[in-house]
């Protein structure tokens, strides 16, 4: 380890646990959605473009186990069900907006550098097509 590394080999399956949870795509639009106050489950799905309803439940039942969101059922006909942001999940939304933030703002260079890395890997693709080498081929 670096003198200035504080990295500690014992904490990394804690912190790969806790960021399976939270890293995931849904449950980072999940919590970000309800930083704006409890929502309904279908108006998380309609919201949420391409998550199944399946995919919603596992993700509202991994964060609600989680503790950072609560699940409030009101006793309708039909039964109406609200989620919202625990403490714990509030306090979430403060990495996830400066995540969210940095991707704005990063977006483009992000792009121009996948442009610069696919246009310089279909040219050694096509090299390599068009029996240009450098090295000579492996002998079978």
């Amino acid at each position: 380890m670096s003198p200035g590394h504080n990295h500690v080999p014992g904490k990394c399956p804690a912190v790969r646990e806790v960021l399976n949870r939270v890293g995931d795509k849904w449950s980072v639009l999940v919590v970000a959605l309800l930083g704006d106050g409890t929502k309904r489950f279908s108006e998380l799905r309609r919201t949420i473009e391409g998550i199944s309803q399946r995919m919603l439940t596992l993700t509202l039942k991994g964060l609600e186990r989680d503790g950072l969101i609560t699940r409030t059922m009101y006793p309708t006909i039909p039964p109406r069900v609200e989620y919202g942001l625990t403490k714990l999940g509030r306090s979430l939304l403060i990495p996830i907006t400066a995540l969210g933030h940095w991707a704005e703002q990063n977006r483009e260079r992000i792009q121009a550098a996948r442009e610069r890395y696919d246009a310089q890997n279909s040219n050694s693709r096509a090299l390599a097509t068009t029996g240009s080498r450098t090295t000579p081929p492996r002998q079978p």
